[in-house]
């Protein structure tokens, strides 16, 4: 008898789904969540890369596949969009004059510069209400 349940155990640790499994790794409801939303995105990730990649490649005539003429547009933008979810940013280096396209330390210091000599001022944000502004009478 102990051997049959030891065999039934196996089996349903056997037929046990993706998402069982997922809720047997995370804990957490939104962990779960966090893991099934990455996997939906590398697939979107996938199936862009692919089609971007048929949009360019000509296939060998043995396939039998006719050319298919489509804009890739779209498809690009699905693309760099998922990617831009993981962190990845693409860019045209030719496009920025060479650089990465980030503002040097150096660039920043003299716009700051700049913008005060042009503009005094000062901005305060209050995130708090009710507040009294009040002269001084000294």
């Amino acid at each position: 008898m102990a051997e049959e349940k030891k065999k039934e155990e196996v089996k349903k640790e056997e037929k046990k789904g993706f998402f069982s499994k997922l809720k047997d790794h995370a804990e957490d409801k939104e962990e779960q969540m966090m893991l099934l939303s990455t996997f939906v995105r590398l697939g979107i990730l996938i199936w862009s890369g692919g089609i971007l990649t048929l949009a360019y490649v000509e296939l060998p005539s043995a396939l039998k596949i006719p050319k298919q003429d489509l804009d890739p547009t779209f498809i690009a933008s699905v693309f760099t969009g998922v990617l831009a979810t993981f962190g990845v940013t693409t860019s045209k280096r030719g496009a920025q004059g060479g650089s990465n396209g980030g503002v040097s330390k150096s660039d920043m210091e003299k716009l700051i510069a700049a913008a005060s000599q042009t503009a005094p001022a000062q901005t305060i944000r209050i995130e708090q209400a009710p507040v009294k502004i009040t002269p001084d009478t000294k």
